[in-house]
């Protein structure tokens, strides 16, 4: 694609109608780098390409644009929402990007089942059960399950009921009054399924609810002199009453609503958000925007959009503690109105109490904006050292590290993982299966796993430096090979001493100790233990994967299905193969052709 002048750009600009609509401006190699949206956008594109005052952000993402394409709709909200949605498809450079749902931790309540159950997920199914969240982190969302089970007597266990009731004997939570244990048969479906109302409240953050309905049936229990079942609801009670004082009380009693608020500086952004039910925070974010990403009010009207798309509730109430720009206020409260199925209304306070949220919500955000900042430096100078130490032309922005591990000479496997910043990149990391050998040879199997990843530098590029999770010989191999393909890359090994433990790095030739200077021996420690963390992940879901296929299977005419029924009639493959044809064929589903096979099988290998 051939640049255009601002002149052409901004010609073009003014050629576009007046109309709402999203506008898609593209980079070198037909790249898109930003996805906006505007109620006329004759107006918001031309402003790109004039004099007048821009913040640097934007200006850097101006200079970088070659051409730009636009899509007309009806409404804003329909611009909105065709804005989140090639965002999220396209993933544009300067765009603010929400992480994809799958890294965010959801409670799962499979409310249409008999026996429904409460669980943390990170997948979000298109089922009939209910979602609540997403959760700022995992450990909030499992706090908060372990919560409901404690309160509501739910299970711990992995039965499925009702087809596991009276399999096993009730569990020690029962017989210390933790769970209602429907194991044993004596709680009904119904029964069961009554505290659920409950449940969904108390998820919702809704406790005042929760308190009020078991209130009620703790009063009826008790006016029918069932005692026992009045003290399990008052301890219920008392249990929901001890976490709500637990909470950072910021408002009435009655108070529901999202507070955002941002930091921004040329360094990064910070937008925070602070979830408040019945007047406590239940539960805040913080979501860090480096400094090339564009947090205009607009941006951040989007940004929150799509964090609303994925939750399963929408407050009354929803405070902005930043101008987001003419109109985009409405535009949100009618796009968030359409999801919850009933007005939300977004208000940006300007004096007041609520103003005050706004301010310890922004207070918030610049306290996390600086930690990442300093974080940012002390992974700067922790990787200027490393470069110094192993003499290094460049710092090393990009590092992988790469792992073997096996079990025997099956399920070999090679894991690499990256390193960017100082940081783990999850999306940068990558499993091997070895083909090229099936014995135990950790130079044979990098050398491959290597050779695969040298295949895709085009779309995924080499980094800086590479680590080897080896000695002396492994760089030596993996150095030869690179040799091969004239690829010039830093290349150390990561020595351990006999307790397992970093000891030092290598270059194949000498070795250069890490030991005195503490971070970049934490760093180059944690990567060690991450890559032989993930590569040991690896081999052990190949080998769990490949153990699952019963040896019956190797039988001709027996699949994964008469395989299940054999087992399930005799228990274990010896009892099988000590059997004879007619026992055999006595199983149902299993023919007299079959229990020939099955005999000649074991017969045959008995005999050699």
């Amino acid at each position: 694609m051939k640049k255009k002048t601002v002149d052409e750009l901004r010609e073009k600009a003014n050629r576009l109608p007046m109309s709402p609509g999203v506008y898609i401006m593209h980079g070198a190699d037909d790249k898109i780098i930003y996805i906006g949206k505007s109620k006329s956008l004759k107006n918001r594109v031309t402003q790109y390409f004039t004099d007048s005052e821009k913040n640097v952000k934007t200006q850097r993402m101006v200079m970088s644009v070659y051409d730009f394409e636009y899509m007309l709709t009806d409404t804003e909200i329909e611009a909105l929402v065709l804005e989140n949605r090639l965002i999220k498809l396209h993933m544009p450079k300067y765009n603010i990007l929400l992480k994809d749902a799958k890294s965010y931790p959801y409670i799962k309540v499979t409310v249409a089942d008999s026996y429904p159950n409460v669980s943390v997920t990170r997948k979000r199914l298109q089922d009939k059960a209910r979602y609540f969240g997403p959760y700022s982190g995992n450990s909030v969302a499992w706090n908060i399950l372990q919560t409901v089970r404690r309160v509501f007597l739910l299970p711990t266990c992995k039965q499925k009921f009702p087809q596991d009731i009276g399999k096993n004997r009730p569990c020690l939570y029962r017989h210390i009054g933790q769970c209602c244990a429907p194991c044993t048969g004596e709680l009904s479906s119904e029964e069961y399924s009554e505290r659920f109302p409950e449940v969904i409240s108390f998820l919702r953050g809704n406790f005042k609810e929760a308190e009020d309905s078991l209130t009620e049936k703790m009063k009826f229990a008790s006016a029918n002199l069932q005692f026992e079942a009045a003290a399990r609801y008052r301890d219920r009670i008392k249990a929901i009453s001890l976490l709500r004082e637990k909470q950072k009380v910021v408002g009435r009693p009655d108070a529901e609503y999202d507070i955002f608020a941002v930091c921004i500086s040329e360094v990064c952004s910070c937008l925070a958000v602070y979830y408040v039910r019945e007047g406590a925070v239940v539960d805040s974010d913080n979501f860090i925007f480096t400094a090339d990403k564009i947090t205009d009010g607009p941006a951040l009207v989007s940004f929150i959009a799509r964090m609303y798309a994925m939750r399963e509730y929408v407050p009354k109430t929803v405070l902005l503690g930043f101008d987001p720009g003419e109109g985009q206020a409405e535009i949100l409260s009618d796009l968030l109105s359409d999801v919850a199925g009933k007005k939300t209304e977004i208000r940006v306070p300007q004096k007041g109490e609520l103003r005050k949220l706004c301010e310890m919500v922004a207070d918030n955000a610049a306290l996390h904006a600086k930690q990442y900042v300093a974080d940012t430096e002390k992974s700067n100078e922790t990787l200027v050292k490393l470069a110094s130490m192993l003499a290094l032309e460049v710092v090393p922005e990009n590092i992988e590290a790469i792992d073997i591990s096996n079990f025997g000479d099956d399920n070999i496997t090679a894991g690499i993982i990256s390193v960017v910043d100082g940081k783990f990149n999850k999306k940068g990391y990558r499993t091997y299966k070895i083909r090229s050998t099936d014995v135990q040879d950790d130079y044979a199997s990098m050398s491959e796993a290597l050779e695969r990843r040298v295949s895709h530098r085009d779309e995924n590029p080499l980094p800086d430096l590479l680590l080897l999770d080896g000695g002396k010989g492994h760089v030596s191999t993996v150095k030869g090979l690179f040799s091969g393909f004239e690829i010039d890359l830093p290349i150390f090994g990561m020595i351990k001493d006999d307790f397992h433990k970093t000891r030092a790095l290598t270059d194949g030739e000498s070795e250069i100790s890490i030991a005195r200077e503490q971070d970049v021996f934490l760093l180059i420690y944690k990567i060690q233990e991450e890559v032989h963390r993930f590569t040991i992940g690896s081999m052990h879901r190949a080998k769990n994967k490949s153990v699952k296929r019963s040896k019956l299977e190797d039988i001709p005419g027996i699949g994964p299905a008469k395989a299940r029924l054999l087992l399930l009639s005799f228990g274990t493959i010896g009892k099988i193969a000590a059997s004879d044809e007619k026992t055999l064929s006595d199983v149902k589903g299993i023919s007299t052709a079959d229990a020939a096979s099955i005999f000649a099988f074991f017969h045959n290998e008995t005999k050699e």
